[in-house]
This record gives C-alpha cells, structure tokens and sequence, in this order.
C-alpha cells in the first residue's frame, strides 16, 4: 500500500493508536498505545507478556485505527516482525516516549528499562482513510 504525502503527514503526528488484535476464541482485543510510522511499516512496543503480545505472536493480522475527529485511517496490517533484542526493543520504547513526551527528560521513562519489552513492526497492506 502506497501512503499518500498527507497520510504520511497525518501519521508523523503524535496521536495514539488503536490496535487490535484477535483473541484466541475470535474476540477482538483493543489496545491504545503509542506508534511511530517508519518508512512503509508501523512500529509499536510491549511489555513482554500481555495479551496483545500473546495474540500476535499465536495471529499476526492486526488492525490499528488513528483518528482526528472525522479525519481517520483504518489499516489491516500484519506483524511481519517481532523484535524482543532488548538492545532494539529498549531504543525503540525510549524513542516513543520522547515522540509522545519530548518535554520530559529521559530518566522519567526509567521504568521501562524494567521490563522486557518487544517492538512489533507493522506491515500497511490497506487502508481505508477519510478526509484525505
């Protein structure tokens, strides 16, 4: 899928996400959480262990939902990666929160570096976009 310059712009914002992922039993999970868009994927990151990480690991289709009012992109992806390299995983948490939290310095996301964590790259196979 081929992102328009002014989805591009839209998605460079700050704004949250929605995943979703599927449960085992074909319920939908919803997350808001943090993304960054990086080159032609969308990049996301968990603490090792909670459900969305467990979804995506057993069922890589995901959906995730950015919205500015009437202003939105629907987008079905996969994750065609997982990168659980806590070196990667810790840089990329890091570099969210300065993207979402640029005034805080970056021992106040000390915890983090507590946790295992995983980055989860984000195919963009289609979108269904408003306002554009």
């Amino acid at each position: 899928m081929v992102l328009t310059n002014e989805m591009r712009a839209f998605m460079e914002e700050p704004r949250f996400a929605v995943l979703a992922t599927t449960m085992p039993d074909g319920r939908i999970q919803q997350t808001v959480m943090w993304y960054e868009l990086r080159d032609n994927t969308i990049i996301m990151n968990t603490k090792a262990g909670r459900v969305k990480h467990q979804n995506v690991h057993r069922e890589p289709r995901v959906s995730v939902c950015l919205e500015d009012g009437y202003r939105y992109m629907a987008i079905d992806g996969r994750v065609q990666e997982t990168i659980d390299d806590q070196e990667i995983a810790q840089a990329d948490i890091l570099g969210l929160a300065r993207r979402y939290h640029p005034h805080r310095p970056d021992e106040e996301s000390s915890f983090f570096k507590r946790e295992q964590r995983e980055t989860l790259v984000i195919s963009i196979d289609k979108v269904l976009a408003n306002g554009f």
